[in-house]
């Protein structure tokens, strides 16, 4: 099958040269962040390092959306929560997108796959999450963190259909791309399980600034852990959500990432320490809407939620 990349950041391009390299596959990428797009065409590929290290050019294929007249049987979609519905529209207005494609996204956050499901049929969307971490060092330089074959990821079909004949096709070439795949028939609990992840890593590492080693190794780095899954859990539940891991266990989940990816900064506070818009609204900002929407206020969530925006506004002040 042909890929689709919408979206040359680190995942984008995690996942686009793996199943390039790994599973020999046809890939093209779509960037609209013309310095990115243009440093490729520039140097004939991305300079691809894992863990700093073995820094090597991989020749790829990458377009705006206007100049790509091809027609991938899978688009995988990687940009951030706020730059998603500019991004659909300008590619559906490129007549990019076609009732045979299916999508898979494994975005940080909730949110994006209502905005995918209005361009693409729900029964050829895939939900995923990646518990793959990877840094955007500069317009086309990335860098791959964690030891080859250590990818993880989930997925399930969004509606939570069995996976039909193209559906296992895909499963197969994550595998071949050593992705790390695994199958889940709950797309929603699988993807607020992340959320819940994420609303502890990226969040706290963001507000003080430091990599997750560096949280793991405070003493009261699992309480911290435990009262925010806490929250996010009651709120699940609550919401007749399952997550796939019980709060004992993405506690346990948050310890472990802390000393295998113990020099990572989280794909937020990579954000924030380049004075982007963090996704926090949808990670933290996600949990606390739900507990609200099923009368449960998460006031830690809510209260972290104001703190990274806050930090965000200190940071525009100090400049």
């Amino acid at each position: 099958m042909r890929y689709g990349i919408i979206g040359a950041g680190a995942m984008g391009y995690r996942y686009g040269v793996l199943l390039q390299e790994q599973a020999g596959v046809a890939v093209d990428f779509i960037e609209t962040w013309d310095p990115n797009r243009k440093q490729v065409e520039e140097q004939g590929g991305v300079y691809v390092s894992r863990d700093h290290q073995h820094r090597h050019l991989v020749p790829i294929q990458i377009y705006t959306p206007e100049a790509y007249h091809g027609h991938p049987d899978v688009w995988i979609v990687f940009k951030k929560q706020m730059q998603l519905d500019a991004e659909l529209e300008r590619d559906a207005a490129a007549d990019l997108f076609h009732p045979d494609q299916y999508v898979f996204s494994a975005m940080n956050g909730l949110g994006h796959f209502e905005k995918i499901a209005r361009y693409f049929n729900p029964n050829q969307i895939l939900a995923g999450t990646a518990m793959i971490a990877t840094v955007l060092n500069g317009p086309g330089d990335v860098d791959f963190m964690g030891p080859e074959r250590g990818e993880a990821m989930h997925m399930a079909p969004y509606n939570d259909q069995a996976p039909d004949e193209t559906m296992e096709a895909i499963y197969a070439d994550f595998q071949r791309a050593t992705l790390g795949p695994e199958w889940s028939t709950n797309w929603l609990g699988m993807c607020l399980t992340k959320v819940a992840f994420n609303a502890v890593c990226n969040t706290l590492c963001t507000m003080f600034e430091i990599n997750m080693g560096q949280f793991g190794s405070y003493p009261g780095a699992a309480a911290m852990a435990e009262q925010l899954f806490n929250e996010a859990h009651d709120a699940a539940a609550r919401a007749g959500i399952k997550l796939l891991e019980n709060r004992a266990q993405q506690v346990q989940s948050v310890l472990d990432s802390c000393v295998k990816l113990k020099y990572h900064y989280p794909s937020m506070y990579q954000d924030f320490s380049k004075g982007r818009p963090t996704e926090v609204d949808y990670i933290n900002g996600y949990i606390a809407r739900l507990g609200r929407e099923h009368d449960y206020p998460c006031r830690t969530h809510e209260f972290v939620t104001h703190e990274v925006h806050l930090a965000e506004q200190m940071r525009s002040v100090k400049k």
